[in-house]
């Protein structure tokens, strides 16, 4: 394994929790104004609505909306970690080819960049990079049948795919551990976890930590990847999820979502 996979993780997209409102931390983001004023609802989007490319470029975040020292990059579509590439050893499960296959899914489409399936239509993605962590956002439009059934999927990840080994392609063993995050009361639906991936990087130890969330939003949806072999932010993720829901319902009720940062940031 290449030795840039342990210095900087290169992240992708996702999610995952129960979906029920317990799996959601409302006490997380209470002591934060930036959450406070992004906490409004904006109005549901009309039977009719589409999102176009242009309303899915405005309705990612800014770096303005971050908080710390994360910088935008431009070629956050090139990313990926090679951690996460291997084979689900399914000799581990007791439902072996049906929870095989749900792990199996969970890393390769965070690889692959495509959590909550391919999209239906339009989709920007954007990224941001802070010391060796990176957060991938996502906004994409999906078919309300697909969306149904990803979301479904990463409920039962935390069950289904608690932990289990994944083989590289020489041989070398990567424990896998997927609990379930809480993240705000955003969108129509929503899905957190936390995914940690334990291998080796040059033949030394390394863990990579990524932060994945995705809510929905009718029939459109944002998706977050965010950490790195350094650990996860999780204050950065639940910000990302708060204002950036804001930001596409903004762009679905038809208004401009305010600049730098959504909603405003004080210290």
């Amino acid at each position: 394994m290449a030795g840039a996979a342990a210095v900087g993780a290169l992240l992708t997209t996702a999610a995952c929790s129960d979906g029920d409102d317990s799996a959601s931390s409302d006490e997380s983001v209470a002591a934060s104004p930036v959450a406070e004023r992004a906490a409004s609802t904006s109005p549901a989007p009309s039977a009719s609505w589409t999102l176009t490319p242009s309303g899915a470029r405005i309705a990612l975040i800014t770096e303005g909306d971050l908080e710390d020292d994360w910088n935008q990059v431009n070629n956050a579509s090139t990313w990926h970690d090679s951690l996460l590439i291997g084979k689900v050893d399914a000799a581990e499960f007791v439902s072996a080819k049906s929870q095989a296959a749900a792990c199996q899914r969970l890393l390769d489409s965070l690889y692959d960049d495509d959590l909550l399936g391919k999209p239906s239509g339009a989709s920007a993605l954007t990224g941001f990079q802070e010391g060796d962590s990176r957060l991938l956002y996502q906004v994409a439009a999906y078919k309300k049948s697909g969306l149904d059934d990803s979301f479904k999927w990463l409920g039962s990840l935390t069950d289904e795919c608690d932990e289990f080994t994944a083989v590289a392609s020489d041989g070398s063993k990567r424990t896998v551990q997927v609990v379930e995050a809480s993240i705000p009361k955003s969108g129509d639906e929503r899905q957190g976890l936390t995914v940690t991936v334990n291998g080796s990087s040059d033949g030394s130890p390394v863990t990579l930590t990524l932060d994945v969330a995705a809510v929905r939003v009718g029939t459109d949806a944002i998706t977050i990847t965010n950490g790195g072999v350094d650990g996860a932010d999780h204050d950065s993720t639940k910000t990302a999820v708060q204002l950036g829901t804001r930001r596409l319902q903004d762009v679905q009720a038809g208004k401009t979502p305010a600049p730098e940062p959504s909603g405003g940031q004080q210290d």
